[in-house]
């Protein structure tokens, strides 16, 4: 019998720390679809800024280098990737310089709306092919693609999003303690929904997913429902 498949576009927003990565991966694996990590290409394009010595917050420079920079995605979700100038920069844009600059970046509207015009690119590029993507980040449903079948804000306190934080950055090798990132993920969530374009919001049609008592296959589970409901899949249920 025909595996399960996504059909259409699944739109994944929220603050950073709610598991939206991984969620989103494992969504997209399940359901034999394809998998954009936008806030990916935020960070490279930060990583680019910073590799040029530029000030995160000189608009003018950032843009220069932003539309310099060679960005090439990779959407399998299992191995999704990205590369910058040709080389591949996974780890290294998850350090904490880029993560302490990147909001600043991304603030810039001419980043932001080069980085848009590639996202729907590579969208409209993956709607050619069987399967559907799920796609994460701050506006998928409210601007990137405003008409997928399916937005969820996914979310999470401040507290459950530090520790996880802290968590990753201690298994990825990275040094971070839980007071200082409790700090960073408020300046964040202040700094993504008070910047002037495209501010982090939940879309009006989105559906709420806490996610601070939850585990990755809890909500996972959630959301193989939510897909099921709204008829965007294809072949047998049972994903999960």
């Amino acid at each position: 019998m025909a595996q399960a498949r996504l059909r259409g576009v699944v739109a994944l927003d929220g603050p950073s720390g709610t598991g939206k990565s991984t969620v989103s991966r494992k969504l997209a694996a399940a359901l034999g679809a394809t998998y954009l990590d936008t806030g990916a290409m935020y960070r490279a394009v930060t990583l680019a800024v910073l590799r040029a010595g530029v000030d995160p917050a000189d608009a003018v420079e950032v843009t220069r280098v932003a539309r310099a920079a060679e960005l090439s995605m990779g959407t399998d979700p299992l191995a999704p990737g990205v590369r910058l100038d040709g080389a591949e920069v996974e780890g290294e844009i998850r350090g904490p310089e880029v993560t302490g600059a990147v909001s600043a970046v991304s603030a810039v509207a001419e980043v932001r709306e080069l980085l848009v015009a590639l996202q729907r690119e590579l969208i409209g590029r993956a709607m050619t092919e069987p399967g559907g993507m799920v796609v994460e980040g701050r506006d998928i449903g409210t601007v990137v693609v405003p008409d997928a079948g399916l937005k969820v804000y996914l979310t999470a306190s401040a507290e459950a999003r530090a520790a996880r934080r802290t968590a990753q950055d201690a298994s990825d090798g990275r040094r971070s303690d839980l007071r200082s990132t409790h700090a960073d993920v408020q300046r964040r969530d202040a700094l993504d929904s008070g910047r002037k374009v495209a501010p982090l919001r939940q879309a009006d049609d989105a559906v709420e997913v806490d996610s601070t008592d939850l585990d990755i296959h809890g909500v996972l589970e959630q959301l193989i429902k939510l897909v099921e409901s709204r008829g965007l899949v294809t072949g047998d249920g049972g994903a999960v």
